[in-house]
């Protein structure tokens, strides 16, 4: 089986694949000081919950946004694994995507990979917005070219923020209000979050789309893509594992070669 790693801002999820299945999938909180043991003591737990032990991981792909987590999470592969995984972003690792920007390596391992998986399962030209810690937006062609993107701050990232710095607006949690005008202050921190940025959104596709200059299929994926596609018309598609898809073809078509 092969362990796919995800390591972003505020989570690292670990999906087990098997033959293109994601078999299990387990998610811990981002922190760059975990030793690869600490690693190991938490996944083994829940390998054993599903009768697994490691010996059944036959192969591992890293994608971290995250360079401090990197070394002790190749060190758990190697250690406990006995393989040596592929790292995204790494000269060795082929991704079949041309990125047309003039420094390639500033793009995240994770929007490379998200544009892998979406051409190989929906085609493009698209427009990949992820719903992570950032909200990003990642522009593919019709034939998988990266042409860049836009990183604006995360929903949650906003909402804490906003906590923070107006000590009278209490942290309220990322949910459809029924009307936009609120009737209360809770009500209207919902509305100007999730009105606001629906309206983001909405706009900067309308502008993306204008400037590519024709149509494109929109995609969105992370934890709130069902609850803001729920509100929009222009999300075509909701794939919340659209990373680990993609970190599987990757290892697969690098393997293979």
């Amino acid at each position: 089986m092969l362990l796919a790693i995800d390591a972003g801002n505020t989570n690292i999820v670990f999906a087990l694949h098997d033959e293109n299945k994601i078999i299990h999938k387990w998610r811990i909180s981002s922190a760059d000081s975990r030793t690869a043991d600490e690693y190991m003591v938490w996944l083994s737990q829940l390998l054993n919950f599903e009768n697994l032990d490691a010996s059944v991981i036959n192969g591992a792909i890293i994608a971290t946004v995250v360079p401090q987590t990197l070394f002790p999470l190749q060190l758990l592969c190697r250690r406990y694994f006995k393989c040596e995984a592929l790292v995204v972003g790494s000269e060795n690792v082929s991704l079949n995507v041309n990125v047309k920007l003039p420094n390639p390596a500033e793009v995240g391992a994770d929007r490379l990979v998200n544009a892998v998986a979406a051409h190989k399962r929906y085609g493009g030209p698209m427009v990949i917005i992820d719903f992570g810690t950032a909200t990003t937006f990642d522009v593919i062609d019709d034939k998988g070219d990266y042409h860049g993107g836009v990183i604006a701050p995360g929903v949650n990232l906003s909402v804490e923020a906003l906590s923070m710095a107006a000590a009278k607006l209490p942290r309220v949690a990322v949910e459809k209000p029924e009307n936009v005008i609120g009737n209360s202050t809770i009500s209207a921190i919902q509305s100007g979050i999730f009105y606001g940025y629906l309206s983001m959104v909405e706009g900067m596709v309308e502008r993306i789309t204008k400037e590519y200059g024709g149509p494109m299929k929109v995609l969105a994926t992370g934890g709130l893509a069902p609850l803001f596609n729920e509100a929009s018309a222009i999300i075509e598609y909701v794939d919340q594992e659209l990373t680990t898809y993609g970190l599987f073809e990757i290892y697969t078509a690098n393997t293979e070669k």
